[in-house]
C-alpha cells in the first residue's frame, strides 16, 4: 500500500492541463517545501495566523493534484494525481486530503462558480481540520480594470495593494471580482484553520505563452509584413511572467501573510505597442502597424475576453510583495528586457524548433526537386543562391523605392502632431525606429554595388557578394524560425567556412587556425542534417536526354552546360577538403542517398527516405483553414472514388447484361438450329412412309371416305372400316 504524503507537501491546483495550470504545477513541482522561508527575524506574522511551515531539511517538493480541463489531457508527469470528478462530494473529498488548494479563474469563467464553492464547502468543514488550510484564488488584474486615479496631481501614480478596496472591476469581470471579494471574507472567521488569499496577477507571459500567443504565432508563422497594434497601443499592460507568478504563490502559501490581497505583477510599465513591437522585433518581421480596434473584433483566434485583457490601462505596483516576499525573480522588469530568455521558452514549450538541412549532390540528381518536397512536407524555406539574389535585389528596390514616399509622409505626420496636440517625441522615436530598420542609405549603397558588380561579371555575382546574401538569408526571421532547405550551396570548404563561421576578430581565429582548431561556427545557421544525393555519370547524362525540349529551355541542363557542371561537380568533390568535409569536422555527419537505386525521376522515393531521417514536422502543424482543404479534398476524392466504382460497377453489369444476351442469343440460335436438323431427319425418315401410304393405303382410304361422304351413314367409322375391309385390294374375296 502507498505511503500517504506527509502533510504540507500536497497542494490541489485546478486545470492542470491549461497553461497557467501546467506551468505553475511543473515549477511547484520541483520546488522545495519552504524554500522561501527566511530568518525569523526577518518575517512578521499576525497573531492569529500559525508560524510559517519550517524548511523541510531533506528537501521535500511538493506533490500537485488537480483536475483537468480535459480528461483526454496527455500524462502530466509532474502531476502526483489527476481527477475527473464526477461529482462535487468526490471533488470535496479530494480538497480535504489538501493542505493548500489553489484556484485559477484567470482562463476558465466556468471556474469561478467552482472556485466560490470549492471555498465555502471547505469552510464549511473548518471544525474537521487538524491543520491549518490554505485557500489561494488565483485571480486576474481585470477586477481593478475600471479603477480611476486617486491623485488627480499625480494619475500616473501606480496602484498598490492597499488600494484594492477602491478597485473597480471591468464590466465583463464582475464576476472575478465577487468571487474575490467572498472568497477574502471567508478567509476571515478563523484563520487559524482556514486562511484564504486573493492573488490578483498580472496578464501571463512565458512557456508556451498564453494571452500574447496570437501575437507569437503570427510573429513565428511570418505570414504578414507587419504585426497589428489595436488603437494607439498606448495603453499600459500589467504583466508577470507565469514561473514568477508560481514564486508569488509559493511565498503566500509558505509565508501566509497577515495581507490577504496580493498583487502579482513584474516591476515592467510596458504598453501594447512596446510589448507588440519587441515580440515583432525578436521572433517576426520587425515591423508592427496600428489597426483600429475595431479590426481586433474581426479575429477568429481572440476572444472577447482576451481583447477585454489587451486594452486594459492599468499603472500597478506591488509593494507589499517586494517588501515581505523573498522572490528569486526569474523575469522582474518584464518581458521586454527578457525576451531573448522568453522567445526560447516558447520555442521549446510548443516543439517549434528550426529544421536546418542541407542537400548536397551533382547536377541532374533531384537536388531541387526533393529540396522543394521537404519544404512543401516540413513548412520550412526553400533556399537557393539564385532565388535568395532576386529576393534580395527586389527587397533592396523595394526599400530605396520608399524613400520619397517617407520623406513626404514625415511631413504630413508633423502637421496632424501639430493639430491633434501630440507630442513629437513618439514621432521621432517611430521615424527613427523605421529608419534604422530599413536603413534606406545602407540598402541604396549595397544595391548599387551588385548590380555594378553584377555588370562587371557578365551578369554574375561575386563570390563575396553571394556569401552575404546567403547569410543573411539563413540569419533572416523565417529561416531562424522555421528553418530552411539549402539546395546545392555552399559548394566548397571554403563557401562553407565562410558562411557558416561566427564574425571574430581576426587576431582569435588566427590564433585558431595556428593551433588547428576549427573557426567557431553559427550554431543558429549551421545545418542540422545533410544529405548528400549520388548517382553515376551515366544515370545523369540518361535522366538529362530524358528530357523534354520545354524542360531543359532555360536551364543549366542543355548538352554543353550540364557536362560542364558535372564536370565541375565532380573536380570540387575528388579533392582531399570538400564540403562534406567541413561538416564532418563539425560532427555533422553526411547520410548518402543513392538515387539511381530507386529508378524514381521524380524522386518520391529518396524524399520519403529522407523524410523518415530526419523525423516529425516541428511547427504548429495544419491550420483550421489547411484542415478544411484537406477534408474537402478528401470529400471530394471520395466522391471521386465512389462515382467512378459507380460507374464500374455499372459498366460491370452492362458487360454482364450484354454477355447474357449474347448467350441467349446463342442458344436460342443453336435451339432452332437442333429444331431444324431434327425435322430435316424426320422428313428424311417419313419419305419411304410416305411412299407407301399413297401406293397402298390413300387410294382405297380416299374412296372410302368419299363413298361416306355420298352415304351419310349413321356410324361412319364402322361404314369405313367395312369399306376398307370389302374394298382392300390385297383381299381375294373370291378364294374366301
Amino acid at each position: 500500500m502507498e505511503e500517504e504524503a506527509p502533510r504540507g507537501r500536497r497542494i490541489f491546483l485546478n486545470h492542470l492541463d491549461s497553461y497557467c495550470g501546467r506551468s505553475i504545477g511543473k515549477y511547484l513541482s520541483t520546488s522545495v517545501v519552504g524554500a522561501t522561508l527566511e530568518s525569523a527575524e526577518d518575517e512578521e506574522e499576525g497573531e492569529d495566523n500559525e508560524p510559517p511551515v519550517d524548511p523541510t531539511s531533506a528537501g521535500e517538493t511538493y506533490e500537485i493534484v488537480g483536475t483537468l480541463s480535459n480528461p483526454e489531457s496527455a500524462d502530466l508527469q509532474f502531476a502526483k494525481e489527476t481527477y475527473a470528478v464526477s461529482s462535487r462530494e468526490e471533488l470535496l473529498s479530494h480538497l480535504l486530503e489538501c493542505e493548500i488548494v489553489l484556484y485559477n479563474i484567470t482562463e476558465d469563467v466556468s471556474q469561478i462558480e467552482e472556485a466560490t464553492w470549492a471555498a465555502s464547502a471547505l469552510h464549511k468543514e473548518i471544525e474537521t481540520f487538524a491543520k491549518q488550510k490554505l485557500f489561494i484564488l488565483i485571480s486576474t488584474i481585470m477586477t481593478w480594470a475600471n479603477t480611476k486615479p486617486f491623485d488627480d496631481e499625480n494619475p500616473e501614480a501606480p496602484f498598490i495593494e492597499e488600494d484594492f478596496r477602491k478597485r473597480r472591476s471591468h464590466p465583463g469581470f464582475v464576476d472575478h471580482l465577487n468571487a474575490e471579494k467572498h472568497i477574502a471574507k471567508l478567509g476571515k472567521t478563523n484563520k487559524k484553520k482556514f486562511s484564504t488569499y486573493v492573488v490578483a496577477s498580472g496578464h501571463q507571459y512565458g512557456a508556451e505563452e498564453g494571452l500574447f500567443h496570437y501575437f507569437f504565432k503570427m510573429c513565428w508563422l511570418g505570414e504578414t509584413p507587419a504585426i497589428p497594434v489595436f488603437g494607439d497601443g498606448k495603453n499600459i499592460i500589467p504583466t508577470i511572467h507565469v514561473r514568477d507568478l508560481a514564486i508569488v504563490l509559493q511565498n503566500v502559501a509558505e509565508l501566509k501573510p497577515a495581507f490577504q490581497y496580493v498583487l502579482g505583477v513584474d516591476a515592467s510599465m510596458h504598453t501594447l505597442r512596446e510589448l507588440i513591437k519587441c515580440i515583432s522585433k525578436n521572433i517576426g518581421p520587425g515591423k508592427i502597424e496600428k489597426v483600429p480596434k475595431e479590426n481586433a473584433f474581426l479575429s477568429k483566434e481572440l476572444t472577447q475576453m482576451q481583447l477585454d485583457m489587451l486594452f486594459v490601462n492599468l499603472r500597478m505596483e506591488s509593494l507589499y510583495l517586494k517588501e515581505n516576499f523573498n522572490i528569486n525573480w526569474f523575469a522582474e522588469t518584464g518581458l521586454i528586457d527578457n525576451i531573448a530568455q522568453v522567445v526560447l521558452e516558447y520555442k521549446q514549450a510548443r516543439g517549434l524548433l528550426p529544421l536546418k538541412v542541407y542537400i548536397h549532390g551533382p547536377p541532374g540528381s533531384g537536388k531541387s526537386t526533393i529540396a522543394k518536397e521537404l519544404c512543401k512536407h516540413y513548412k520550412l524555406h526553400y533556399v537557393s543562391t539564385n532565388d535568395a539574389i532576386s529576393e534580395k535585389i527586389a527587397d533592396l528596390e523595394q526599400i530605396v523605392a520608399k524613400e520619397p514616399v517617407r520623406v513626404e509622409s514625415e511631413v504630413e505626420g508633423e502637421g496632424e502632431g501639430e493639430r491633434e496636440g501630440e507630442g513629437e517625441g513618439e514621432k521621432l522615436v517611430e521615424e527613427e525606429e523605421e529608419e534604422e530598420g530599413e536603413n534606406i542609405e545602407e540598402a541604396k549603397e549595397f544595391l548599387d554595388t551588385i548590380k555594378e558588380n553584377m555588370q562587371q561579371n557578365k551578369g554574375k555575382l561575386g563570390d563575396e557578394y553571394i556569401l552575404k546574401i546567403m547569410k543573411d538569408k539563413l540569419m533572416s526571421m523565417p529561416c531562424r524560425n522555421q528553418g530552411y532547405v539549402l539546395d546545392g550551396f555552399p559548394e566548397t570548404y571554403e563557401e562553407a567556412m565562410e558562411l557558416f563561421r561566427v564574425e571574430e576578430e581576426e587576431g582569435e581565429e588566427e590564433e585558431e587556425q595556428a593551433a588547428g582548431k576549427m573557426p567557431k561556427f553559427n550554431q543558429i545557421i549551421i545545418p542540422e542534417f545533410i544529405f548528400s544525393l549520388m548517382a553515376s555519370d551515366e544515370f545523369l547524362i540518361n535522366r538529362i536526354i530524358q528530357l523534354s525540349e520545354s524542360e531543359v529551355a532555360g536551364t543549366q541542363y542543355t548538352e554543353e552546360q550540364f557536362l560542364e557542371a558535372l564536370k565541375h561537380f565532380r573536380k570540387i568533390n575528388a579533392d582531399d577538403v570538400t564540403v562534406l568535409n567541413y561538416f564532418d569536422e563539425l560532427e555533422i555527419h553526411p547520410q548518402f542517398v543513392d538515387v539511381a537505386v530507386y529508378e524514381d525521376f521524380e524522386n518520391r522515393l529518396a524524399v520519403s527516405k529522407i523524410i523518415k531521417e530526419v523525423g516529425e514536422p516541428r511547427n504548429y502543424g495544419l491550420t483550421d483553414e489547411e484542415k478544411e482543404v484537406l477534408q474537402r479534398q478528401a470529400a471530394e476524392e471520395q466522391l471521386a472514388k465512389e462515382a467512378k466504382e459507380k460507374a464500374e460497377q455499372e459498366r460491370k453489369e452492362d458487360k454482364e447484361r450484354e454477355e447474357r444476351k449474347e448467350k441467349w442469343e446463342e442458344w436460342i440460335k443453336q435451339q432452332e438450329e437442333v429444331k431444324k436438323q431434327e425435322q430435316e431427319l424426320l422428313e428424311a425418315q417419313s419419305i419411304p412412309l410416305r411412299n407407301y401410304l399413297m401406293k397402298h393405303v390413300m387410294p382405297t382410304l380416299m374412296q372410302g371416305i368419299n363413298e361416306c361422304c355420298r352415304i351419310r351413314p349413321d356410324d361412319p367409322v364402322n361404314f369405313l372400316a367395312e369399306y376398307l375391309f370389302k374394298n382392300s385390294p390385297d383381299i381375294d374375296w373370291n378364294k374366301r
